[in-house]
């Protein structure tokens, strides 16, 4: 490991970064570096708006794209502590898609289709309380309560935890799988002896079971995280409420699960409908 890469590391982790931003962010900087063979610390404003330019012509996706521009304005800005700043950096415009929505109908069939009796029980998981598939995978026995009804969610994204309501059926659903793989400390062990499942595990579980159910809409962990959002507004919870059991520090975050309640959306009537039928003109 490289003195330079070391200090990135330390910097990271002196300011509370999670272990898996600051694996991403290290291995971002290190795609750069490889980019153009050489040391990062090297390279300057005009090469990191060339390798932006690179990156938006392979096609990489907006998501990895500003991922990587927060990751360089990490290094050039504390570790490096150059003096051009970070305007030099510009993030891209993401373009605002709305998430894709499985109905209540369609999430338990899908749910059914998962073979693996692990991959199902943290699917239904992430699904009965909104996580993201990094806490469904690191959830340990103990986030648990069971006596409060709660799931303590530790590692969130920023590492910000949370409670979140302990569904009754998610919490019967437990206790059957707790007495069939007895898991400790994880809930949710993955292959290796000592870890956690692997959220690509997940997300492979994902694809197969949607095939299997028969369904044309794209679905991934994260999907059944819409889902719960969609699912409970529709069901009338506040947004205030929704954006505090999602883990979101802006409402307006949150706000997006507003244009995707569908039961609102086909309950409001066209006002066509309130003029009545438009006679086509007499053929001529």
């Amino acid at each position: 490991m490289t003195l330079l890469r070391q200090r990135m590391i330390e910097d990271l982790r002196i300011r509370n970064y999670s272990p898996r931003t600051v694996d991403i962010y290290v291995s971002l900087v290190a795609r750069y570096a490889e980019h153009y063979g050489r040391s990062p610390g090297t390279l300057g404003p005009e090469d990191v708006r060339a390798y932006q330019v690179h990156l938006l012509e392979k096609g990489t996706s907006w998501a990895q794209f500003n991922q990587t521009v927060c990751a360089l304005r990490f290094f050039y800005r504390v570790t490096l502590k150059r003096p051009w700043g970070v305007e030099h950096l510009p993030y891209g415009k993401k373009p605002k898609r709305l998430p894709v929505v499985l109905s209540q109908e369609e999430v338990l069939r899908f749910l059914s289709a998962v073979s693996s009796a692990v991959c199902r029980t943290a699917l239904t998981a992430a699904y009965a309380a909104g996580l993201r598939v990094s806490e469904v995978a690191a959830l340990r026995v103990e986030d648990i309560d069971s006596a409060l009804m709660l799931i303590h969610v530790e590692q969130g994204k920023g590492d910000k935890a949370r409670l979140v309501p302990l569904s009754e059926v998610l919490l019967g659903m437990l206790r059957l799988y707790w007495r069939r793989y007895r898991p400790d400390p994880w809930l949710f062990p993955g292959r290796t002896r000592g870890t956690h499942i692997n959220p690509r595990s997940l997300t492979r579980a994902c694809s197969i079971a949607r095939k299997a159910a028969r369904l044309s809409k794209a679905v991934t962990p994260h999907t059944l995280r819409h889902c719960f959002a969609t699912h409970l507004l529709e069901a009338g919870t506040d947004i205030r409420t929704l954006q505090a059991l999602l883990g979101h520090s802006q409402v307006s975050t949150t706000a997006i699960y507003t244009h995707v309640q569908r039961r609102l959306i086909t309950a409001t009537r066209s006002p066509l409908d309130l003029i009545g039928a438009v006679p086509l003109p007499s053929a001529t």
